[in-house]
């Protein structure tokens, strides 16, 4: 890699954006590089290295105040490698709580989406019973059916409608 790039060619090289870089760099996780003449930024190898470090750990899902802890690791040789597994270690527990919110999730719409299908598909909108439960106050039956995932049956009052 050559020794001095400018930012359009550091986002190429690192799957990001200028846009990005800036940001990063006016957040401190980026060091401002020095300018050429005409004021364009140059970067260098380790521009390259700390940006795809930063990318990756966004990639993976970690704060910006994560990140910047992770990087002050990188750039502390003498500190523990087990800081790094224990931010990674927490940041897995929260990953997989959110997971587990996700897939509840998940099957509250899918009962909620067959439920309908049954009761009232391929009516008109004024006759859907989900979307007469979405806008239900939240203390109501329907709402609480809604909350459980399943959708009130039409009627024959309602179909006639």
């Amino acid at each position: 890699m050559t020794s001095e790039i400018k930012i359009g060619q550091l986002a190429k090289v690192t799957h990001t954006t200028p846009p990005t870089i800036r940001y990063y760099e006016d957040i401190g996780l980026l060091q401002p590089p020095p300018r050429q003449a005409g004021s364009q930024r140059v970067y260098g190898d380790g521009d390259v290295r700390r940006l795809t470090f930063i990318r990756r750990c966004r990639e993976f899902g970690f704060s910006i105040d994560r990140v910047r802890v992770l990087a002050s690791l990188v750039q502390d040789r003498e500190r523990s490698c087990m800081e790094a597994r224990e931010l990674a270690f927490s940041h897995l527990v929260e990953v997989r709580e959110k997971l587990q919110e996700l897939q509840e999730l998940e099957h509250s719409i899918a009962a909620f989406v067959d439920s309908c299908d049954q009761s009232c598909a391929g009516g008109v909108g004024a006759d859907c019973v989900m979307l007469e439960e979405l806008s239900a106050p939240e203390n109501t039956a329907a709402s609480r059916a809604t909350r459980s995932g399943c959708c009130a049956p039409v009627t024959a009052d309602r179909k006639s409608r």
